[in-house]
């Protein structure tokens, strides 16, 4: 059983690497991302992170906060940590732009 007394700090968790995601990907086209190894895995492994803190939160949290696709977030982290091989350049690319900006707003917006 995840300890609810610990989602603030995994919500934190989620924010700072959704800002790092947004560092590491701002003024870069995704054709620099790839050419950039250091980059790249930065961007994989703070999405690792995301994907760590959001498995880590209460169930009754995730219930909770249902709007957010907390089962896709922890589906994406479980394919770059143990499907490493399969990670789609253009998928890791595209959700770093779009959906990580959207899920730290989420998280942002949520009391504590």
């Amino acid at each position: 059983m995840r300890d609810p007394e610990r989602d603030p700090g995994r919500l934190q968790d989620i924010i700072q690497a959704a800002n790092r995601i947004a560092d590491f990907t701002s003024g870069f086209s995704k054709e620099q991302l790839l050419k950039d190894n250091l980059r790249f895995f930065a961007v994989v492994k703070n999405m690792e992170i995301i994907g760590e803190a959001a498995y880590m939160l209460s169930t009754a949290f995730k219930e909770e906060h249902s709007y957010i696709p907390w089962n896709d977030i922890i589906k994406m982290r479980h394919v770059l940590v143990h499907g490493y091989a399969t990670i789609l350049p253009e998928l890791l690319w595209q959700s770093a732009l779009n959906d990580v900006p959207v899920l730290r707003k989420q998280v942002e917006s949520i009391p504590g």
